[in-house]
């Protein structure tokens, strides 16, 4: 599926790729399946990793896509458990 790819590309495109995949899926986010989905194919934990250590503009479409995926409640369980707190705050 397209999620699936979309993870891929935020975690090992290009740094323009990193940042348009995870816009892309801050807007998909806004969807409660597609949160569940991005969700279970681990776009939690690479969303993270772009957020701390991307480059601003992917620091800053990361967050939003952690915020979307947050809107529910087990995505935003296991965001603090991935550490995603920390690096939001």
């Amino acid at each position: 599926g397209g999620i699936e790819v979309l993870i891929a590309l935020a975690r090992d495109g290009t740094e323009a790729q990193k940042g348009e995949a995870a816009g892309t899926l801050r807007n998909l986010a806004m969807n409660h399946d597609n949160s569940v989905a991005i969700a279970a194919a681990g776009g939690i934990e690479v969303l993270i990793a772009l957020a701390r250590d991307g480059t601003e503009a992917q620091k800053g479409e990361a967050a939003g896509t952690l915020r979307n995926l947050a809107m529910n409640h087990d995505n935003s369980v296991a965001i603090a458990a991935a550490g995603g707190i920390e690096v939001l705050i």
